[in-house]
């Protein structure tokens, strides 16, 4: 069942090396949560028992899209992204919730998420999510090194993201998940090390970690190019993966994503959900929508947002996809994934001519030991993570 994604795109500072859209500007706030109940009423059937429509051209076929409008559309995760959410006053995020609660039946949802900063944490603000029904608590830690943290103008300190973690838990929220940067300028093999034993040491359930990347126009790119810091080497980048992994496994999670991990029982359901293409309703400036069939994109612009909802337009704009656009998106996201992309589910939907393309260019990065075969699925193996954007850039079709 479908996941509704709403985008918070308020933060108090930027870090050096973010590109997702926020803005420093909060006197906008309830405004937008206004905005995004009228948007939510605008689209309030769009996601009703969507399902991915016949693939054509492609020789494949998937089930037609039901028309009918008359069931209240229903949900199973809700997630607050940014952005920081937790920047928002918890009196506008109950106006926002109670409102989504008079448009969608949100009785079903098993899975909700919010992102905060660890300096926004305290054990009364989170006993005031819970009680809003907050399931899942998502945190911007990045690193334990109190000079990694200043390098890239995060907010907290290494304390208080340990304290905040305590806070959570200690407030009725056993559901935690962190992320964690790796390959930081001037980071170690031993710095990343201490960093991964911490985030064991607390016990949350879910860790994700990325390799940092120097995303164009990001103050970070600016930093490179003008020589005021340098890039860890791909070699420690790759120690840094190859420890994490090692580590997070003996400690009994599962990386069931390339950049997440889970202890059993804890894998992301929200999350998954795109990975697995299952329809979701983004609502919010810059927000993402898929129902099965279409992509929408919000505005990345709370003034062009706020704008064509006051006049009672959504703001989004479609694209729909071509059948090889969609065959290259499903190579990109389910190689990602543990369970990898199975090839008998692509000749299903794509027909035989995209199935043979993929299982010939499979060859190569199956001899080189960067792909395993298990049943009908390729696989990355760990060798391949590393080499992933390669390997998937030659399994697509165009």
């Amino acid at each position: 069942m479908a996941g509704i994604y709403i985008h918070i795109p308020y933060c108090k500072s930027k870090c050096i090396y973010c590109d997702f859209y926020s803005t420093p500007v909060v006197e906008t706030m309830e405004q937008y949560v206004h905005s995004l109940l009228c948007e939510a009423k605008l689209r309030r059937e769009e996601i009703v028992n969507s399902s991915p429509s016949k693939i054509e051209g492609a020789g494949g076929s998937m089930p037609s899209q039901s028309n009918d409008r008359s069931i209240i559309p229903q949900f199973t995760t809700l997630y607050l992204g940014g952005g920081t959410p937790s920047v928002m006053p918890v009196e506008l995020l109950s106006a926002l919730i109670n409102g989504l609660s008079e448009i969608f039946d949100l009785s079903l949802v098993e899975e909700f998420t919010i992102e905060v900063n660890p300096d926004d944490v305290t054990r009364e603000y989170v006993e005031e999510l819970r009680q809003l029904g907050v399931n899942r608590v998502s945190m911007g830690v990045q690193s334990f090194n109190d000079g990694d943290l200043l390098t890239i103008n995060r907010r907290h300190s290494a304390q208080q993201a340990i304290d905040a973690v305590d806070a959570i838990k200690e407030a009725g929220i056993s559901n935690v998940s962190i992320d964690l940067i790796y390959g930081l300028p001037g980071q170690t093999l031993d710095s990343w090390q201490h960093n991964v034993e911490q985030a064991i040491g607390l016990n949350v359930q879910h860790i994700s970690a990325y390799n940092l990347g120097y995303e164009p126009r990001t103050r970070l790119w600016v930093m490179r190019e003008q020589g005021k810091v340098q890039e860890v080497s791909d070699d420690d980048c790759i120690a840094m993966h190859d420890i994490l992994v090692i580590m997070l496994k003996e400690a009994g999670f599962e990386h069931y994503e390339i950049s997440n991990f889970a202890r059993p029982g804890y894998r992301s359901r929200h999350n998954s959900s795109y990975w697995n293409f299952t329809p979701y309703l983004g609502l919010g400036a810059a927000a993402h929508s898929f129902d099965g069939n279409v992509r929408r994109y919000n505005p990345s612009s709370i003034k062009e947002y706020l704008e064509k909802l006051s006049n009672g337009l959504p703001a989004f704009i479609e694209e729909n996809l071509e059948w090889w656009e969609r065959y290259d998106e499903e190579v990109m996201v389910r190689l990602r994934m543990s369970d990898g992309l199975d090839t008998k589910l692509i000749a299903q939907r794509y027909g035989d001519k995209v199935s043979n393309h993929l299982i010939k260019q499979s060859q190569q990065f199956i001899g080189q030991g960067l792909l395993r075969v298990k049943g009908n699925s390729l696989i990355l193996t760990p060798s391949g993570v590393m080499m992933s954007d390669n390997i998937i850039r030659n399994l697509m079709w165009g």
